[in-house]
């Protein structure tokens, strides 16, 4: 039974644990958006809405320990003077975790966490509406005065269908070179 236990572990010491931790939610701050495993995500989630709490106070007090955590003065900054703002009226749960799958190396469930009101919008495409470029013709100078040369025409892949010999039923078909014309 888990009776009393506080924290995940996330299979490291103390000391690395905390540092990973450092690393990540300075990391968060300053992206706002991240893709970790789920167990480090919601490990994260506390000390992460924790700090924001401490800056909603923004006294110096306050900064002092929240620079405990975050060793970047600019990330220090970020966090007391455009993230807190954002959240002054509201109590807590500033974050969000996104589960995304598993990752294809070891099968760990990951997730995004994001900070509320920092959601991730895809790039859009914009489409040109003006004129192609013009590519000058073939034979006639081009802007540095030297003829163009010819387009690139690609090369006919030979036919490898007859390279594989089967071994009889043995499984794996054996590679065998053939003379291709010109050769």
């Amino acid at each position: 039974m888990r009776h009393l236990v506080d924290k995940r572990k996330l299979g490291r010491p103390t000391g690395h644990r905390l540092s990973m931790l450092k690393n990540m939610v300075s990391s968060f701050i300053e992206k706002e958006r991240i893709r970790t495993t789920v167990p480090r995500a919601k490990e994260l989630r506390r000390v992460a809405e924790r700090l924001i709490t401490l800056a909603k106070r923004g006294e110096i007090h306050h900064r002092r320990q929240v620079a405990k955590m975050i060793a970047k003065r600019s990330t220090v900054r970020k966090l007391f003077e455009k993230i807190a703002p954002r959240f002054a009226t509201r109590d807590g749960g500033y974050t969000r975790i996104i589960r995304i799958g598993q990752r294809h190396g070891d099968g760990a469930d990951t997730a995004f966490i994001e900070l509320l009101g920092s959601e991730y919008k895809p790039p859009v495409k914009e489409k040109t509406k003006g004129k192609k470029k013009e590519q000058p013709e073939e034979g006639k100078e081009a802007k540095g005065g030297e003829e163009t040369k010819e387009p690139m025409v690609p090369k006919k892949k030979r036919d490898r269908s007859s390279e594989r010999i089967d071994t009889h039923g043995k499984g794996k078909a054996q590679k065998q070179h053939v003379k291709a014309p010109g050769e």
